[in-house]
């Protein structure tokens, strides 16, 4: 005669709460994993490949039972966050970004002296342009002056 259950679960809660350290972690962990495995389902077919597959062999297809037998073998686990370690990453976190600003910053003024150089420069280059037009009008002048002369047939 087959073994009988005392619950209708299959694999039992109680061996499920041996896996966890609360009835709510154990929500939330099946619950997520069956989100994973109904992911994988529907992206059949599409080459995703992106949630990973069911890691039991399951007689049954609903994603909750598959996610529950996952836990119970062992194979969807969590892991809880220490409160210090979040907020020394955190803090890291913040030194990194005041880092950055920083960086922004001095990379925003070498920028803007860089434009300002340019700017200068092309100021400049056009200065002495119009210098070497002035020197060429006063050169053309003086040749000028030079072949009108003072009236004297003697000069060249």
């Amino acid at each position: 005669m087959a073994q009988g259950r005392n619950t209708l679960m299959d694999p039992p809660i109680e061996d499920l709460l041996d896996k966890v350290d609360s009835k709510f972690t154990l929500v939330a962990l099946g619950s997520a994993r069956a989100r994973q495995v109904n992911s994988y389902y529907n992206s059949l077919g599409e080459g995703l490949g992106k949630v990973v597959p069911p890691q039991v062999a399951s007689v049954s297809g609903k994603p909750v039972s598959i996610a529950f037998e996952e836990i119970a073998a062992g194979k969807a686990t969590y892991t809880r966050i220490d409160p210090e370690e979040e907020a020394a990453e955190a803090e890291a976190l913040a030194e990194v970004e005041l880092e950055l600003e920083i960086v922004e910053e001095i990379v925003e003024e070498i920028v803007e002296e860089i434009v300002e150089d340019a700017l200068l420069s092309e100021a400049l280059i056009e200065v002495a342009e119009e210098d070497a037009a002035d020197i060429e009008a006063v050169a053309e002048a003086e040749i000028e002056l030079l072949d009108v002369g003072d009236g004297d047939p003697t000069a060249s």
